[in-house]
């Protein structure tokens, strides 16, 4: 079959093509990978011409892994790059082991020189442990969030499928990496070319850093009540600091009884129960994703005490806090 090639006219005079460099860590996604970099290979094929080049690199500059464990041959080692370069850190599962002194060493020395860095999926705790996203806007899998979010502070972390904030990028992993690079191409050649890339992906909706990764609890789990849906998301924003069952049936306009048959009615657990629950589901993502201690952990999930914490644990999970600890370490998957 002769390939008929629809050829997006380019006006802008860029003269050299812009330079993607992809840092592959250990274990990386190779969704989020290959969705970036798919997206460079189709913009050229759509103008005729070469708007865009890359190279794989990484630690040793030789074979890497990806999580479904096919091993790729990386261009080179990492090396200085130019200031017009654009740095993509391409994470997935356990990046904390991935994000090595020499990788955050070598991203700080080229963050200097001004040049733009991404992170996909996990990798933007590579960014954030190397100081490149303090005072920052970023998004991560939504999965990571709860341990980033206790690791990191000074990042105001969102719930986006991506987001630029400067010359600091991140995505929240898998087809993600698809939304940032059309950003990308959008801004360099203009929304005409990004909708061609995106017809080629059979892409067909776009999204923007406005949009969300998950749909809310209360969407996601079928519940249509409104005051159920407020109670609901209340109760996600105070983990931390517990708010009693009245305080909340009072906040949405309504008695403790009434609040509990709504739980009852759409959830089949009492707000205390479906509270505790919520609590204990952050709780084990601190205890897999992260280094913090189980009194740390127990505390930033409203615990007054370990034993409290261990018990409630065991009671849901069957097992205690440490030995979930023990079986897992801390690491971030994807």
């Amino acid at each position: 079959m002769k390939e008929q090639r629809q050829v997006v006219t380019v006006d802008q005079d860029t003269g050299q093509p812009l330079n993607f460099v992809f840092v592959l860590l250990d274990k990386f996604s190779l969704l989020s990978f290959a969705s970036a970099l798919d997206s460079l290979r189709i913009a050229n094929r759509m103008a005729n011409r070469e708007l865009y080049r890359w190279k794989l690199t990484g630690e040793g500059g030789d074979l890497v892994q990806c999580s479904a464990g096919t091993t790729f041959k990386l261009d080179a080692d990492l090396s200085e790059l130019q200031r017009d370069d654009v740095i993509l850190i391409c994470g997935g599962v356990d990046v904390q082991a991935a994000t090595t002194k020499r990788v955050l060493n070598w991203l700080r020395r080229e963050a200097r020189k001004g040049v733009r860095i991404g992170g996909l999926c996990t990798a933007a705790y590579t960014l954030a442990k190397a100081g490149l996203l303090e005072g920052k806007r970023a998004t991560i899998h939504w999965e990571n969030s709860d341990s980033f979010a206790e690791e990191f502070d000074t990042v105001e972390l969102t719930k986006s499928v991506f987001l630029v904030d400067g010359n600091r990028m991140t995505t929240a992993g898998g087809t993600s990496s698809i939304d940032l690079m059309l950003k990308l191409i959008a801004d360099d050649y203009g929304e005409d070319m990004a909708n061609a890339v995106a017809d080629q992906m059979i892409y067909s909706s776009i999204r923007t850093d406005q949009d969300t990764q998950r749909l809310s609890t209360p969407t996601r789990i079928g519940v249509r009540h409104p005051k159920l849906s407020q109670v609901i998301l209340m109760m996600e924003k105070n983990i931390e600091e517990p708010i009693s069952p009245s305080i909340l049936a009072k906040d949405v306009g309504m008695s403790t009884r009434q609040l509990e048959r709504l739980f009852r009615r759409y959830l089949s657990r009492s707000p205390k129960r479906y509270y505790m629950e919520l609590r204990l589901h952050k709780a084990r993502n601190l205890l897999m994703q992260t280094d913090m201690s189980v009194i740390n952990v127990a505390l930033a999930c409203g615990f007054a005490s370990p034993s409290h914490f261990s018990k409630c644990y065991r009671a849901h999970y069957n097992t205690t806090p440490y030995r979930e600890r023990g079986a897992q370490g801390g690491r971030f998957s994807a």
